[in-house]
């Protein structure tokens, strides 16, 4: 008996922080700009899971920097491209709504976004989690013979939680989920 009321105190299984890891980036470099195509492998944080199914819309950021190395001074950044996402619940459709747009959402409504709804949240997850063909530098942005370095990060986006989230959650590794990935692009020197 007295074993039993002390295994009801011990905690639970607890559920692994959400890791995740950009497992494939690929740089593709044509006459109309530069494409960054990524997959990603990821489990949504529990807090973040809870709080959809409450009906509370998670946001995400999805961010590419391109840098020119230089070895006289610090890189120069010549390119940034951003991409929000926002993933929410409809209870009564009991459909997830995954919205992206290159703006930030704002509460006024969702501006210029592109909205498409899921069955499940496996579906909304797996359409996050492939970035396809997105363009993140025009095609005169990049110096050719110039070594180039693409930053990629995916993140949780907590400042546009509503506020007792935000205030909440600071400092909790429950609510952190960010994952990062370089990879170096160059552009051929046109031929003579």
């Amino acid at each position: 008996m007295l074993l039993a009321g002390l295994a009801a105190w011990l905690p639970g299984p607890a559920r692994a922080q959400s890791a995740g890891s950009v497992t494939d980036l690929q740089l593709d470099m044509t006459s109309d700009g530069l494409f960054l195509s990524a997959y990603m492998d990821f489990d949504l944080p529990a807090q973040a899971e809870e709080a959809l199914h409450k009906g509370i819309s998670v946001y995400f950021v999805a961010e590419a920097e391109v840098l020119r190395e230089r070895w006289y001074w610090s890189d120069k950044p010549v390119a940034h491209a951003v991409r929000y996402l926002r993933l929410s619940y409809q209870p009564l459709t009991r459909r997830w709504r995954l919205n992206q747009s290159s703006v930030p959402f704002t509460g006024v409504g969702l501006g210029v976004a592109l909205g498409q709804t899921y069955e499940g949240l496996a579906d909304a997850l797996s359409a996050m989690q492939r970035i396809a063909r997105w363009r993140i530098a025009d095609p005169g942005m990049l110096e050719p013979g110039a070594r180039n370095v693409v930053h990629y990060q995916f993140r949780l986006d907590m400042s546009q939680l509503p506020r007792p989230f935000q205030i909440g959650a600071m400092g909790r590794s429950g609510w952190s989920m960010s994952m990062t990935r370089s990879a170096e692009v160059s552009v051929a020197e046109p031929a003579r």
